[in-house]
């Protein structure tokens, strides 16, 4: 009989003592901690860019701080030139084609007088075809208006800010019919000889494109950064919040030629399509 109390209690102490084991180990005695429940964090993710291509006003007032991309691809503060110090030279190097002499038409029964200089901004000029420029840089993802060029945003590719430098490179040239289309340098474009010029720009464009063309063209739909519109009779694109336009329509400043203006209030009536990937 005391053989067999002695047994329990020899048990019920085994017992005790492994079920306190866990809390001996938890306290230093050679185990390892239990371990606690690991939390993982959300992913953070960068939101994606997808630029306007409309806008409720015309309102595109710009006063921050302007860069410019040197030819050592520098970047530094933009300086204004003064009408006196401004020079011009062609792009046709940077296009491939051969600057179109200005005694000579677009195309046949194209017009043939094309102003010598057309103020475009303050005291910059163009001359008799596309025009080097300073490749403007402003802070964030929007394209904005500087003395009536655009400046490219730094958050955006560099294919963009191409697209951008290469449209500021006809700006101020007149509406030509056919401009742009049998060379993609010429004294003038027409709608979608603009936008041929500065997809060509940034080497998305073989071969000029007119606007029936243009409704095939890339993908459909609007662009993240870069949206063409296009119909049987006009074609216009919008780059990075700003609108490469020969038509003056809802631009406050109803000027004709290539230029940059404000977005629409509403693209009806255009297919809308877009360089793939952008």
């Amino acid at each position: 009989m005391r053989v067999r109390t002695l047994g329990v209690v020899l048990c019920s102490f085994v017992a005790a003592a492994v079920a306190g084991a866990p809390d001996a180990l938890a306290n230093g005695t050679g185990g390892a901690v239990a371990v606690e429940p690991v939390t993982t964090k959300p992913a953070t993710t960068t939101p994606t860019v997808h630029a306007p291509v409309t806008a409720k006003t015309p309102d595109d007032t710009y006063k921050g701080p302007v860069y410019e991309k040197t030819a050592t691809d520098e970047v530094v503060p933009y300086v204004a030139p003064t009408s006196s110090s401004v020079t011009t030279g062609t792009a046709a190097a940077s296009t491939g084609g051969i600057v179109a002499a200005s005694s000579e038409p677009a195309a046949s029964g194209l017009a043939t007088s094309i102003p010598s200089e057309l103020m475009i901004g303050d005291g910059m000029t163009s001359a008799k075809g596309p025009t080097l420029r300073p490749e403007l840089l402003v802070p964030g993802t929007s394209a904005r208006f500087v003395d009536g060029l655009a400046a490219a945003p730094m958050g955006a590719p560099a294919v963009v800010q191409e697209i951008v430098w290469a449209g500021n490179e006809v700006i101020g040239l007149p509406y030509i019919y056919g401009g742009g289309h049998g060379s993609f340098v010429s004294p003038g474009y027409d709608c979608s000889g603009t936008v041929s010029f500065a997809l060509h720009g940034a080497d998305l464009l073989a071969s000029p494109e007119d606007s029936s063309e243009f409704e095939d063209w890339g993908s459909r739909g609007d662009g993240r950064w870069v949206t063409i519109f296009a119909n049987g009779g006009h074609a216009y694109m919008t780059v990075a919040g700003l609108r490469l336009d020969t038509s003056p329509a809802e631009d406050p400043a109803n000027l004709e030629g290539p230029r940059w203006r404000p977005l629409r209030q509403t693209n009806a009536g255009f297919v809308v399509r877009h360089p793939i990937g952008l």
